[in-house]
């Protein structure tokens, strides 16, 4: 999937998820209900999790210090 379609489908997972959100927290689902939004939250945030993954992973690199260790740092295509 394209950068354009992750963050896409990363807005739209996000978006469902705070309808979720405000439905819960309004009281108004009956039981069953508030635990099928709960549970399709839960998916929708991991979901988003493993995108933000993906991304941050892009824009960072290992990189080696002088004493042999291994740091993370910022992407710079310089």
């Amino acid at each position: 999937m394209s950068d354009k379609n992750n963050s896409k489908d990363f807005e739209s997972s996000l978006e469902k998820l705070e309808e979720i959100v405000a439905e819960l927290e309004s009281g108004d689902l009956p039981l069953e209900k508030s635990i099928k939004a709960f549970e399709e939250g839960i998916k929708l945030t991991r979901h988003c999790q493993n995108l933000l993954s993906k991304a941050e992973l892009k824009i960072q690199k290992l990189v080696e210090t002088n004493d042999g260790s291994l740091d993370l740092e910022a992407f710079d295509e310089d």
